[in-house]
C-alpha cells in the first residue's frame, strides 16, 4: 500500500510540474501596462507594444495581426480593456475586445483584420 501511495504521489507531482511548465511557456511576452500584437499566432513574429491608443497601425502590422495580449493595469476609473478595430481611425467594427490580462494566441475571426485600437472602460 505504501508503494502505491508513493507511486501515486510521484505521478501527481510530475503532472503538476508539467502543467505549471506548460502554463508558463504559453504566457505572452508583453510588458505590464501594455497591449501587444504579433503578426503570427502563438505570440510569434513581429511584435508591437502600445501603452496608449493607436488609431493608425503602420504598414507591417496593419491587417497582419494574429495574436494579442492585454497586460494593461486595472484600477478605479482606468481604461483597461482594449478594443481592436478592423480599419484605421477606429473604423470598420471591433474585431476583438480584450479584458485586462487576457491573451489570445489566435482567433480566426480577427486574424489579419486589425488596423487600430483604443483603451476603453469595458467591452
Amino acid at each position: 500500500m505504501k508503494r502505491l501511495t508513493a507511486l501515486l504521489a510521484a505521478v501527481l507531482i510530475s503532472a503538476g510540474t508539467a502543467l505549471a511548465t506548460s502554463a508558463d511557456a504559453q504566457a505572452a511576452p508583453c510588458r505590464s501596462g501594455y497591449f501587444c500584437v504579433w503578426t503570427d499566432a502563438n505570440f510569434t513574429g513581429m511584435k508591437i507594444e502600445h501603452s496608449g491608443d493607436d488609431h493608425w497601425w503602420e504598414g507591417d502590422m496593419n491587417n497582419h495581426d494574429s495574436s494579442w495580449a492585454n497586460h494593461g493595469v486595472s484600477g478605479p476609473g482606468v481604461k483597461d480593456h482594449v478594443k481592436i478595430y478592423d480599419g484605421r481611425e477606429l473604423t470598420g467594427g471591433v474585431t476583438l475586445c480584450l479584458s485586462p490580462g487576457q491573451e489570445v494566441a489566435y482567433n480566426g475571426h480577427a486574424n489579419d483584420r486589425g488596423g487600430s485600437h483604443t483603451w476603453t472602460m469595458g467591452c
